[in-house]
C-alpha cells in the first residue's frame, strides 16, 4: 500500500455544495447582492473569503465588514451540515478500511477550518485523520498547490508515496502542481472532471483497493 491518502472534503466526504449555494444566496441577497447562476459558477471553487470579496466588489454593501459577512455564510453552512444528511455513501467505510491497512490519512480542503471538525465529528471519523488542513491558512487555495505541499510536510511524506482523492478540476490542478497522483471521484458522473487524473472511481461503495497499492 502507499503511505498516505489525502482527502478533499466538500464533494468527497460530505455533499455540501448545495449548502454553500443556499447559504451564499441567503446571506448575499439579504445584503442587496444580485446573484446569478453564471456568476455563482465562477465562485464555486473559491475559498469563502474569496467568494465574499468577489460579491462585495461587484455589489458593495454597507454596515458589515468582509469578515463578518464571511462568518455569516460559514455559520449558515455549519447549521445546514448539522441538520441535514449529507454524507457521501461509502466514504466512511473506505476511510476505515484504509486506516485498518496502515495508511496515513489527511484532509486538505478549501473550506474554512472551523467547518472541518463539524463534518468529521458528525461522521465520527476525526480520529482517523493524521492531519487536517484548510486553505484558510495558505497563501492561496486550490487550484494553487500550497495546501497539498503543506499537507505533505505535515505527513512527513514525499509526493510519490501519496495519493489525493478529489472531485473537482481545481483540486486536481492543485494536486498536479504539487506532484501528487490523483484519484478522481466522479460521484456517478455528477462531477464533470476534465483535468489530468491517474485513476477514477464513480463511488466509494465496492472500492477496488488495488489502486492504492502503488502510485509510482
Amino acid at each position: 500500500m502507499i503511505n498516505a491518502v489525502i482527502f478533499d472534503m466538500d464533494g468527497v466526504i460530505v455533499d455540501s455544495e448545495p449548502f454553500w449555494q443556499k447559504a451564499e444566496r441567503e446571506v448575499f441577497t439579504s445584503l442587496g447582492v444580485e446573484i446569478t447562476d453564471e456568476l455563482r459558477r465562477i465562485t464555486q471553487r473559491m475559498t469563502t473569503n474569496e467568494v465574499t470579496r468577489f460579491w462585495f466588489k461587484r455589489n458593495p454593501w454597507k454596515n458589515k465588514g468582509i469578515e463578518e459577512v464571511e462568518n455569516m455564510v460559514i455559520d449558515r453552512v455549519i447549521e445546514l451540515i448539522e441538520l441535514e444528511n449529507c454524507l457521501i455513501p461509502g466514504v466512511v467505510d473506505t476511510i476505515k478500511e484504509l486506516k485498518s491497512r496502515g495508511v496515513k490519512l489527511a484532509l486538505a480542503t478549501n473550506s474554512p477550518y472551523r467547518i472541518i471538525p463539524k463534518v468529521l465529528n458528525k461522521m465520527n471519523i476525526i480520529k482517523d485523520f493524521e492531519t487536517i488542513s484548510s486553505a484558510e491558512f495558505e497563501k492561496k487555495g486550490k487550484p494553487e498547490p500550497y495546501i497539498y505541499l503543506s499537507t505533505l510536510q505535515k505527513l512527513n511524506e514525499k509526493a510519490d508515496n501519496c495519493i489525493v482523492i478529489e472531485d473537482s478540476n481545481s483540486g486536481i490542478i492543485a494536486a498536479n502542481k504539487a506532484g501528487i497522483k490523483v484519484i478522481a471521484f466522479t460521484n456517478g458522473g455528477k462531477n464533470l472532471i476534465t483535468e489530468n487524473f491517474d485513476f477514477k472511481i464513480p463511488s466509494f461503495e465496492n472500492v477496488d483497493y488495488t489502486i492504492f497499492e502503488s502510485v509510482k
